[in-house]
């Protein structure tokens, strides 16, 4: 009985991490595609100004969006486990109500703080005109932040995915024209239409259950009160993380330049967003059934380890063929100009493994409410990360911003497990423990290769340790989700 439900869990955590369904993958494709042309297009001091607009609405919208996306998730979960649509109804009213004043707030904060944000950002020009240009889309993200925590929490993960589709395809062929035509002129035009297409996509998708309806009367503000009250933590966390993103990347344009910008935030790019989509996939699913548990104990530390262990195994041997592939994805990805962030990029897929290990444990503040807890440790790794980023860029320029990311997660992984045992009891099974020596060894194998010189040599042994960490994930995955007959039913069964 044991065996078949934890094959259930491990099948139900591949399913909808997209291991199978290819959408995310077809996503991830159509955002590559749009990042080269954008890199071909601008070069790197075109992307770096992308980077530090994209800081600016981030920072914007985390200060302004009440934490209401996260709070929303955790309270619709509780309701569609009991199955009560009428609580699910009126909470959705009350999110989608929040969420058009939230994108209110964020308009207006942008535009009277608009040359604030420009001295913090730019030490050359005058870029007021741009943010205060950008509010609209700040406007956009908040809206389309309610629908898509409507779509978590009611578990539409189909839905899910094909919004990122759409969203993705979107952006290419809307975005690239634009920014083709006008250049670095057009970057601003760009994101509005993208925002503007992804509210429209989440809209219209969500709206399919729960048409949309909104009310500004009192019952409705007071209870979205409520969950502003759960959420100001988890705001203030948010504002604590954009703002040590926004500070690094001013750091790195003001010491720097913004060419530097742009090579930083290809290599953030490929190595945390990129390698991490999978992590992407795991949040959707894993954030509200985790919510969905109401007491502390063997349940909740099952379901934490097997994703840890599920998220570990499917994303390693993906990083593996990351760090030995970078001389040939970052010229493919985007162009030879970008290749001094390899690197950098280097030590951050290192500390992606640290991340497949960390996120799960990082829900669990989040799904059970304990808002101030989650806020300590996200400003502690924030003030951490700045302060390491800015000593190892001055010591060892953009490759050493890899290293002190590495640092980073390896400091904050340790803090979160002693947080996590010490408030939830919560201990690391020995699968996880024995799957996380094994494939940390190979990525610290692959990491190894890169200082080989020898082509033919470098090329041998990238693909050795690609196959032994494929076969490691595998030879488990086989065994605890079935693994191979899946795949023959999904691909061979027509």
């Amino acid at each position: 009985m044991e065996k078949k439900e934890k094959s259930s869990s491990y099948s139900h955590i591949l399913k909808y991490m997209g291991v199978f369904g290819g959408v995310q993958g077809l996503g991830i494709l159509i955002g590559l595609v749009r990042n080269k042309l954008i890199a071909l297009i601008l070069g790197p001091d075109g992307v770096g100004l992308i980077s530090l607009f994209n800081s600016i609405i981030k920072l914007v919208s985390d200060f302004t969006n009440l934490g209401i996306s996260t709070s929303a998730v955790r309270t619709i979960s509780e309701h569609f486990d009991t199955g009560d649509e009428r609580k699910i109804s009126r909470s959705i009213v009350v999110i989608r109500s929040w969420s058009l004043l939230t994108a209110v707030l964020g308009m207006l904060v942008c535009v009277v703080f608009s040359q604030l944000l420009d001295s913090w950002t730019f030490s050359w020009g005058d870029h007021t005109l741009h943010i205060i240009l950008l509010s609209p889309t700040v406007a956009l993200m908040a809206v389309t932040g309610g629908e898509i925590a409507i779509l978590k929490s009611t578990r539409q993960l189909r839905s899910l995915a094909v919004v990122s589709v759409y969203h993705f395809a979107g952006a290419l062929v809307l975005s690239v024209p634009v920014i083709c035509y006008w250049g670095e002129a057009g970057i601003v035009p760009s994101m509005f239409i993208t925002a503007l297409w992804q509210m429209f996509v989440a809209i219209r998708f969500s709206c399919r259950r729960y048409p949309f309806a909104v009310s500004f009367g009192k019952p409705v503000l007071r209870e979205g009160g409520g969950m502003i009250r759960l959420g100001v933590a988890f705001v203030l966390a948010a504002v604590v993380g954009s703002a040590s993103d926004f500070a690094i990347r001013s750091y790195l344009n003001n010491t720097g330049s913004l060419g530097v910008v742009g090579l930083y935030n290809a290599g953030y790019m490929m190595s945390i967003v990129y390698g991490g989509m999978i992590f992407s996939a795991m949040e959707t699913d894993y954030f509200p059934r985790l919510a969905a548990i109401n007491s502390v104990g063997k349940v909740l530390n099952d379901t934490v380890n097997r994703q840890i262990e599920a998220s570990l195994l499917i994303i390693a041997p993906l990083l593996v063929v990351f760090m030995v592939g970078l001389p040939v994805i970052i010229p493919l990805l985007y162009s030879n100009a970008f290749m001094p962030v390899a690197g950098m990029m280097h030590a951050m897929i290192l500390a992606l493994y640290m991340r497949a290990i960390k996120l799960p444990l990082a829900y669990m503040p989040l799904a059970r409410g304990d808002s101030l807890l989650y806020l300590v440790l996200e400003s502690a790794y924030a003030v951490v990360v700045v302060a390491l980023v800015v000593l190892f860029y001055d010591l060892w320029g953009l490759t050493g911003t890899g290293y002190a990311m590495l640092l980073t997660a390896v400091l904050d992984f340790v803090m979160l497990s002693f947080a996590m045992y010490r408030k939830y009891g919560f201990v690391f099974s020995r699968n996880v423990a024995r799957y996380a020596l094994l494939q940390v060894s190979a990525g610290l194998l692959s990491f190894a290769v890169t200082f080989i010189d020898t082509p033919w040599l470098y090329w041998l042994s990238g693909v050795a340790v690609v196959a032994l960490s494929f076969s490691l994930s595998a030879w488990v995955l086989r065994s605890k989700a079935n693994l191979v007959e899946q795949i023959r039913r999904r691909f061979f069964s027509h």
